[in-house]
């Protein structure tokens, strides 16, 4: 007997919801893409940020050695 309080995962695509147990093998690669795809576009904001981080500083830097020209 099935454990009540045990929730099946299920993937919704617009108003459509189906056990990821019932999808086909095809279904579960792409999820599966899907899923790395994210973590990857993650990761590459995040490097974004820190180069736009990166670039603020030493824009900053030059603008302040070039005051020292005069």
């Amino acid at each position: 007997m099935a454990d009540p309080n045990t929730s099946i995962p299920t993937l919704t695509i617009g108003d459509k919801t189906h056990p990821i147990d019932s999808l086909s093998d095809i279904a579960k690669t792409q999820l599966s893409n899907l899923q790395i795809v994210d973590a990857e576009i993650q990761r590459l904001q995040q490097q974004l940020g820190i180069a736009q981080v990166a670039r603020e500083t030493f824009l900053a830097t030059l603008q302040a050695e070039f005051a020292k020209l005069g």
